[in-house]
């Protein structure tokens, strides 16, 4: 089984389309007002938003990046706001959160080796 996309609910999809344009996801559908689909640019992934009353409550959307620190120079300088600079989890990830023009909680991270195969993984059966 693979993940196809993630598909998050959004009040405006004008503004968000500029907002992950600027974030680097590459629009394969546009069927605005109602919904829109992007592809991931370093992988086979898609993310799509569809149109609806949303609060941005118990969304989180993780999108890794290989150069995060770069990613995130070079997007507060084109005007994304950051909560604040990448930081150093204990989970062994690096991150940096933003928020989407929804509400949506989005983070920008680094895992390497540590994305699925971490220290504590559960060993397979």
């Amino acid at each position: 089984m693979r993940l196809n996309q993630v598909t998050v609910t959004m009040p405006d999809l004008d503004k968000s389309w500029h907002f992950y344009r600027a974030l680097g996801l590459k629009p394969i559908v546009d069927a605005r007002p109602h919904y829109v689909r992007f592809s991931c640019p370093d992988s086979d992934s898609t993310f799509s938003l569809h149109q609806g009353a949303n609060t941005g409550s118990g969304t989180t959307v993780y999108f890794e990046c290989d150069d995060l620190d770069e990613t995130v120079r070079r997007l507060a300088q084109s005007g994304i706001t950051f909560s604040g600079p990448p930081e150093d989890k204990s989970w062994l990830w690096r991150e940096a959160e933003l928020f989407d023009p929804g509400g949506n909680r989005i983070v920008l991270y680094f895992a390497g080796a540590n994305r699925k195969d971490p220290p504590w993984r559960i060993a397979d059966a």
